[in-house]
């Protein structure tokens, strides 16, 4: 409801003179919406008892057949289309913005990030902050967020962010890069705290990317003191960061590094459905299940050596999920999302290196860490990290304005 909200006020009161959306960003998303709506078209029973993978469902009604839609449940694939709502409304919204306006959008994504962070050090020390939107776990290290491994994630985009925000005003570089370096461990920690292995993959790759993204205002920072300053100040930090890395994992509260050497992948629920999950795409191809169903395809194929207490709500490697639920079209829809960021990715790394530049290239590399995770997770399905999807095509696909 207030994603709908937000995308009449951006319609109703925006500066349209001002809008300047990507193409491709609303074509692809544009295809997004309208493949979970085809979905839900009802079809005749000859043409629906075609598709593959029906049978059960055929079995389940005696006499004539009704209509029904390609989704095998149409009521969750109504909700995942009307989940799109949350980044088209972003995207309205963002559209707007002016260039000289952009570097207050990342202040406020920063700031949304440190304050998932410090809820998440809140919970780290022992203190029961539920969040009531959500269905998260008592005890677990997750900030605003359900899953751990979402949160960390969340917190490897502020690695990222952060070195990127310092170099927004050369005049305040010195003291921004010592904050961002400070935000980026106090990341960095929280990730480690955790327990979410992805996520500390996703948080030391954003943090060596965004500390690349600046080395030349490091070095012209470090320029600026006798070498033997620079060399201390360098080793310092280095020291520092791997001081507390060792208390951590020394104190136990590394909880990444105690998942990743402790559990075996023979032992994770991922590596254990895969088998089962490569065979309900075989099954439902080429039309799929429909978007958002899951949780109900999964439990007709589940074999009895996976059954247990807990149901599995996603594949956990979302580009085979897209492909369960979409079929073809879903496979097509994302190989051209993956196709278009490549081509964008070149082209914003390949260019001049300007204020536009860095803005398409820190949208470039928030969309890696993501396309990273969601091998391993399903982080693009929250809307926190949809909002972070859109807003980061947005600058990887806008036109270069040189620097502000």
């Amino acid at each position: 409801m207030a994603a709908g909200l937000a995308l009449c006020v951006a319609f109703l009161f925006g500066d349209h003179r001002q809008i300047d959306v990507p193409k491709p960003v609303l074509f692809l998303l544009l295809a997004a919406i309208a493949l979970p709506l085809l979905q839900l078209l009802p079809l005749s029973p000859a043409l629906w008892s075609g598709l593959a993978g029906r049978e059960p469902f055929r079995q389940a009604v005696t006499g004539d057949q009704p209509w029904r839609s390609l989704s095998i449940e149409p009521g969750a694939t109504v909700n995942a289309a009307a989940s799109l709502l949350i980044p088209a409304a972003v995207l309205a919204l963002i559209s707007g913005v002016r260039p000289t306006e952009m570097p207050r959008v990342i202040v406020i994504v920063l700031t949304v990030i440190a304050i998932s962070a410090i809820i998440g050090l809140m919970q780290l020390s022992g203190m029961d902050v539920t969040n009531p939107f959500v269905n998260d776990t008592p005890g677990a290290v997750s900030g605003l967020f359900a899953n751990r491994n979402h949160f960390a994630l969340f917190l490897a985009l502020g690695c990222l962010i952060a070195p990127v925000w310092a170099s927004q005003n050369r005049r305040q570089a010195s003291w921004r890069i010592a904050f961002a370096l400070g935000l980026a461990v106090f990341f960095l920690m929280l990730i480690l705290a955790s327990g979410s292995r992805a996520g500390l993959l996703a948080g030391v790759i954003g943090t060596l990317i965004g500390l690349g993204m600046i080395r030349k205002e490091v070095y012209r920072i470090l320029r600026q003191v006798p070498p033997w300053v620079a060399g201390a100040i360098v080793a310092a930090v280095l020291i520092g960061v791997a001081t507390l890395i060792w208390l951590a994992i020394a104190s136990d509260r590394a909880a990444s590094v105690d998942r990743a050497v402790a559990l075996s992948s023979s032992e994770d629920m991922r590596t254990r459905a895969l088998p089962t999950v490569m065979s309900m795409i075989g099954t439902y191809l080429p039309f799929g299940t429909g978007f958002g169903s899951f949780d109900t395809a999964f439990r007709i194929h589940e074999p009895f050596a996976l059954l247990k207490l807990t149901y599995f709500n996603h594949a956990h490697n979302d580009f085979l999920e897209i492909v369960l639920d979409g079929g073809v079209p879903g496979a097509i829809l994302l190989a051209a999302g993956l196709g278009w960021w490549m081509f964008a990715s070149a082209r914003v790394w390949r260019g001049p290196r300007d204020d536009g530049a860095m803005l398409g290239r820190l949208g470039s590399a928030v969309l890696l860490l993501i396309i990273i995770a969601s091998a391993f997770d399903y982080p693009a399905r929250t809307p926190l990290m949809m909002s972070i999807i859109v807003l980061a095509a947005f600058w990887l696909g806008r036109r270069p304005t040189g620097r502000a």
